[in-house]
């Protein structure tokens, strides 16, 4: 075989196995598959998720489940005023032996896994939520003067209230940055709440299992970057995320006039990746023009903000995002 059809051959084997992962979380998180995919999609991308929803919709139950799904051993830390840097990162104590002598021996936090997920990140203090930024970035956290590694592989997926703002630190632009994806979880409709209650509440629950290991989602991480993107779909990917910078000459009027600043360069990598995996997830070998659109509101949602007018008006985000791809489409479609 040559090297493309070996290419093509992992591809589609890949494609096969995230079906099944798809369907083992869907077991346990039932009715909601646009979320499992965009979380799915965090973790192929090798990237982290931040998960906007109200408590009691599944946010933790979901976190759990892929990391049995995903063979990744995961923990959990709820996110206080109070929490220190040192809940999360973990701290050297100072140990005596029989003999009497006396060494520091390091206590690892919960942030040494390999998914950890990071409940109500809002609630902590800008001093511990910065804790997170060297660990979700360079995969390493100082304590000491010391570099220690975390887990291979290493994925944050973090929660948010958006209702509650009581006692919250927002979190800075440089945080929301790091976040590949923003991933609203909203109520389930009518027959998927039905579902729920008939699957949950019963003497035993279904049980989702492992289908992926660590290793295997790493070389899937890999193989994730040697897909094939068209041009017409890296052109498309520049032309969505220069749309939404108000300083571009590209930039509509809608645009300059409601936002503040739009996305950077990393929210173009974060659609390079995330197209893929949107294009494996749904069994194809390549992405296409409609993965860019379908995944500009989590990608770009976090990563630009609307002026101070613009919000005095009651302007959508999401709508401006959602008209400004739609106008860019139909632009493409007619030249």
């Amino acid at each position: 075989m040559s090297e493309a059809e070996d290419l093509v051959a992992e591809i589609e084997a890949l494609g096969d196995k995230l079906a099944e992962a798809k369907a083992s979380v869907t077991k346990r998180f039932i009715g909601q598959e646009r979320v499992v995919e965009l979380t799915l999609t965090a973790l192929l991308c090798g990237g982290h998720g931040l998960l906007i929803g109200l408590p009691g919709l599944g946010k933790t139950r979901l976190v759990e489940t892929l990391s049995t799904v995903m063979g990744l051993h995961g923990n959990r830390v709820q996110f206080t005023p109070d929490l220190m840097p040192a809940d999360i990162l973990g701290s050297e104590v100072l140990d005596t032996a029989a003999d009497g002598s006396r060494a520091f021996r390091f206590i690892q936090g919960p942030i040494f896994c390999q998914l950890l997920m990071a409940d109500e990140i809002n609630r902590a203090s800008p001093r511990t939520q910065s804790a997170l930024l060297q660990a979700m970035q360079e995969k390493t956290v100082t304590v000491a003067g010391e570099n220690r590694a975390l887990g291979v592989p290493f994925h944050v997926l973090a929660t948010q209230n958006p209702i509650e703002q009581e006692g919250t630190y927002p979190l800075p632009e440089a945080q929301l940055d790091r976040f590949l994806v923003q991933i609203d979880v909203d109520y389930p409709d009518r027959d998927t709440e039905r579902d729920i209650l008939l699957a949950t509440t019963g003497d035993t629950e279904a049980q989702s299992t492992e289908v992926f290991t660590a290793a295997e989602l790493i070389a899937a991480q890999h193989l994730l970057r040697r897909m094939p993107v068209g041009d017409s779909v890296v052109e498309m990917i520049l032309d969505l995320v220069r749309a939404f910078r108000p300083e571009e000459d590209s930039a509509s009027q809608q645009v300059r006039e409601t936002v503040a600043w739009g996305p950077g360069p990393r929210a173009a990598q974060a659609l390079m990746l995330t197209v893929r995996a949107r294009a494996l997830l749904q069994g194809r070998l390549a992405p296409s023009a409609e993965d860019v659109l379908d995944m500009a509101r989590p990608v770009l949602s976090h990563r630009m903000a609307l002026n101070f007018a613009a919000r005095a008006r009651g302007d959508s985000l999401s709508g401006l995002i959602d008209a400004t791809a739609a106008q860019l489409a139909g632009s493409k479609a007619a030249a």
